[in-house]
């Protein structure tokens, strides 16, 4: 992700939401990797995609299912260019 797309594209870092979805994800994703080294790749993906989830394939889950991560996409009021993703939610399958 080039700098102008790490500027303009976030999650909602300080809101309850966030720390919602840092508990999820580490309750179900099966990796040392810390979540704030992987968060461009995930805003990446949300962005470039258009969508509004990413999915956590069975392979890399705790539990062997596919997980999804449901965010709701917000322009910032005071700057339309700034999109913030919203956690609503899990899923698995």
């Amino acid at each position: 992700m080039n700098e102008l797309q790490k500027n303009s594209i976030q999650f909602d870092y300080f809101s309850n939401n966030y720390e919602k979805f840092e508990k999820d994800f580490y309750e179900f994703v099966d990796t040392n990797i810390p979540l704030t080294f992987l968060v461009d790749d995930i805003l990446h993906c949300l962005s470039s995609s258009n969508k509004n989830y990413f999915m956590l394939n069975n392979r890399n889950s705790k539990d062997k299912k596919e997980h999804y991560f449901f965010f709701k996409r917000n322009h910032i009021e005071e700057n339309k260019n700034i999109i913030v993703y919203s956690y609503l939610g899990h899923q698995c399958r």
